[in-house]
C-alpha cells in the first residue's frame, strides 16, 4: 500500500465502524451508564485537546509539519488521549445496546486504532528522540495499565 493510502485507509475503517455502530444502535440515550460513559469520553478528549494546538495534532497517522510533543493534560498519562476518547464513547455506544454486531464493530475500531496509534509512534521515534523516553513513562490508551 502507498505511503499515503494507508493513513487514509485507516481513517476510513475508523469513520466507517463508529458510523456502523451508530447505525445499529439504538442511541446512547437510551442507557444511564451510557450516557456516563459517553461523557466521560467526550471529557477525556476535550482534556485531550485543551492541552494541544490545533494545527499540532493531525485525524491521519502521520505527523504535522513542525509538530511538537504534548506532555501535559491527559498527555501525561497517556500518549494517545484522542483514542482513548472515541473508544470510550462508543464503549458507551456498545453498553447502551450490547448486540454481537455492536461488539464485533467495537472490537473492529479498537484494532484500527491500535494500528493508528503504533503507525504514529514509529514516525514519533524518528522524529524526536524525546518521544522514545515519554514512551517509557506513559501508557498507550489507559492510564497506568495499557
Amino acid at each position: 500500500m502507498k505511503e499515503n493510502t494507508y493513513p487514509k485507509f485507516l481513517v476510513l475503517l475508523q469513520f466507517g465502524l463508529i458510523g456502523l455502530m451508530v447505525l445499529f444502535s439504538h442511541g446512547v440515550l437510551s442507557s444511564v451508564l451510557g450516557i456516563a460513559i459517553f461523557i466521560l469520553g467526550l471529557i477525556i478528549g476535550l482534556w485531550a485537546i485543551g492541552h494541544n494546538k490545533r494545527d499540532n495534532f493531525h485525524i491521519q497517522p502521520n505527523l504535522k509539519e513542525g509538530c511538537q510533543l504534548i506532555t501535559t493534560g491527559a498527555y501525561r498519562f497517556i500518549r494517545h488521549p484522542m483514542y482513548t476518547s472515541v473508544i470510550t464513547m462508543m464503549f458507551a455506544v456498545l453498553v447502551a445496546t450490547p448486540t454481537l454486531i455492536e461488539l464485533l464493530l467495537f472490537l473492529t475500531l479498537i484494532v484500527v486504532l491500535v494500528l493508528k496509534a503504533k503507525r504514529e509512534e514509529i514516525l514519533w521515534c524518528g522524529h524526536d528522540e524525546a518521544y522514545i523516553e515519554y514512551k517509557k513513562s506513559t501508557k498507550l490508551f489507559i492510564p497506568y495499565i495499557l
